[in-house]
């Protein structure tokens, strides 16, 4: 390959790269010039909203939010469960098992998760 070819590629090949960088940085020129315009005003602008007035001190909510904050509980609903004491033992459990899937009590294979 001469080398008048090669750098014909090689001007090419970086006149492609250009080309690529200039819509990557014009599209990203847009991406802020729209981002600018969307955060140019409020989301509700004052004039436009109502005056809100309370009706209760600022004493009575701070106490019973913190009422509020003693009567809560860190543990899930349902987590407590008492324990119950079984009066069978495994092996009885499990015959009890067997015998209902025998019977068809107890649904089995791909069937039961229709």
């Amino acid at each position: 390959m001469s080398a008048a070819v090669h750098l014909n590629l090689q001007f090419n090949l970086t006149k492609e790269i250009i080309m690529k960088s200039n819509r990557i940085f014009a599209v990203a020129a847009l991406a802020v010039l729209f981002s600018a315009g969307v955060q140019a005003d409020d989301a509700v602008a004052p004039e436009y909203t109502k005056a809100f007035q309370s009706s209760r001190v600022r004493a009575e909510v701070v106490a019973e939010a913190a009422q509020a904050m003693r009567k809560r509980s860190n543990e899930p609903a349902g987590s407590r469960v008492s324990p119950i004491r079984s009066s069978l033992d495994r092996a009885a459990v499990r015959a009890q098992t067997a015998q209902a899937l025998r019977l068809g009590q107890i649904p089995s294979g791909e069937a039961s998760a229709i």
